[in-house]
């Protein structure tokens, strides 16, 4: 009766769309990796680009030899060469910034449990401050005070992103220091950083490795948001928030696929890391394996 009761109360599974999810994510990726090859254009060279043939509908055929599938956009670029390239610059600063978030968070999170006392205070003080404002706020703030640039919106979102893995990193990490591994080791005399990064940080990073494709998510759609605001990566080097927002101000003149197309492999591109990143979280559950 108890199982049967358990059964109901798990999540049903996913099925076809976590399936369409793996496929579209990994189309994704492979067409980030390839774009140079396979793009009728590159929009970072101005000599591809032909100003009058700016806002173009799909369909159009070009000057440089190619239709343009999807239509250009206001600067006269080639809507999914704008698309491909811009997938590289989503994923190469959501991925990065989401590594290096993690690999900080997770230091700071379990020298806080090991030390405790004032470094756990001072720490865990400034995680709580953190995650008491609203993700965009920090990482506006940080991008406004860092200035504009691709590894500035990375260092931002760094910043706005650590103290979650903080947080999880201590909560494990707590339970691991009373455990006899860390006093043995703390008996041998070994040194403090062997203790952390060999035993401590190893055996407390398994919640968040469920994170990480959660917040790879989350750094997408944050660096999408910041280029909307015109504060994200420069107008040469497109991702799809700011090819969104290029097209925003021609919606009310018709011309909606400059912000449509971007907008829908912008939209592909959150959904499916996020049930990906959902399905790696349960698959790690050791609630969803029961002995």
């Amino acid at each position: 009766m108890k199982a049967d009761i358990l059964k109901g109360l798990k999540k049903p599974p996913l099925g076809p769309v976590l399936t369409a999810s793996k496929i579209l994510l990994a189309s994704y990726i492979l067409l980030a990796i390839a774009a140079p090859a396979i793009a009728p254009q590159n929009p970072y060279d101005p000599l591809q680009i032909y100003g009058w043939e700016a806002s173009s509908p799909p369909g159009t055929m070009g000057g440089g030899g190619f239709r343009y599938l999807l239509g250009t956009d206001g600067l006269g670029r080639d809507i999914v060469s704008t698309i491909l390239y811009g997938l590289r610059i989503s994923l190469m600063v959501s991925v990065t910034s989401a590594a290096i978030a993690a690999l900080i968070g997770l230091t700071a999170g379990v020298s806080a449990a090991y030390f405790g006392k004032w470094v756990d205070a001072a720490i865990m003080r400034l995680v709580d401050l953190q995650l008491s404002l609203p993700t965009i706020l920090i990482a506006l703030i940080a991008i406004v005070t860092l200035g504009p640039g691709i590894d500035r919106i990375i260092l931002a979102l760094i910043i706005a992103q650590w103290a979650t893995y903080a947080r999880i990193a201590r909560s494990v990490a707590l339970s691991e220091t009373n455990k006899s591994y860390i006093d043995a080791a703390r008996l041998m005399r070994l040194p403090t950083a062997r203790i952390i990064f060999r035993h401590l940080l190893r055996n407390s990073i398994a919640p968040a490795i469920t994170l990480i494709p959660i917040e790879v998510g989350h750094a997408v759609a944050l660096e999408a948001t910041l280029s909307f605001l015109g504060l994200g990566v420069p107008i040469d080097k497109p991702s799809l928030g700011s090819a969104v927002a290029n097209g925003f101000q021609y919606l009310l003149t018709g011309q909606y696929w400059i912000s449509l197309f971007p907008g829908l492999a912008l939209f592909g591109l959150i959904a499916s890391i996020n049930l990906v990143g959902e399905d790696v979280r349960r698959s790690l559950d050791p609630r969803n394996h029961p002995a």
